[in-house]
């Protein structure tokens, strides 16, 4: 996979319904279920909730998924990790430096975020093939 397809991926889910744990575009996804099917299918993080504290343990999945540490401005096809609230971390995929798909628990859908990232940024990811 490279970035491209990444975002093209994540971009084509837009609009599909919200759900916790949702791995599923018909019947819902969450920023996890997203990344899992703009991946194919990667071996994704289960057993969370909205709130975790201790998140650690599940961040494996991004080396596994042929992901790397960035920094700098977002790319197409990069990953980032935000907290939008205490106890609350979620993924969001970047389809440039200042616009982002996600899974929107509030708005109960799959989104595009226009503008920066509103929270704070803890972990930020691109793919090893694209030079990160």
């Amino acid at each position: 996979m490279n970035p491209e397809t990444f975002a093209t991926r994540a971009e084509a889910l837009v609009g599909a319904p919200f759900r916790l744990g949702g791995r599923d575009p018909a019947s819902g996804l969450d920023c996890v279920g997203l990344i899992a099917c703009a991946l194919g299918g990667v071996d994704a993080p289960t057993g969370y909730g909205l709130r975790n504290s201790a998140i650690h343990r599940h961040l494996a999945f991004a080396k596994r998924a042929g992901f790397l540490p960035a920094g700098g401005l977002f790319a197409r096809g990069d990953l980032t990790l935000a907290q939008p609230g205490a106890a609350q971390h979620h993924l969001l995929v970047a389809l440039g430096p200042d616009r982002f798909v996600h899974a929107h628990a509030g708005l109960g859908r799959v989104v595009v975020l226009d503008g920066e990232i509103p929270w704070p940024v803890l972990r930020h990811w691109r793919f090893a093939e694209a030079g990160a």
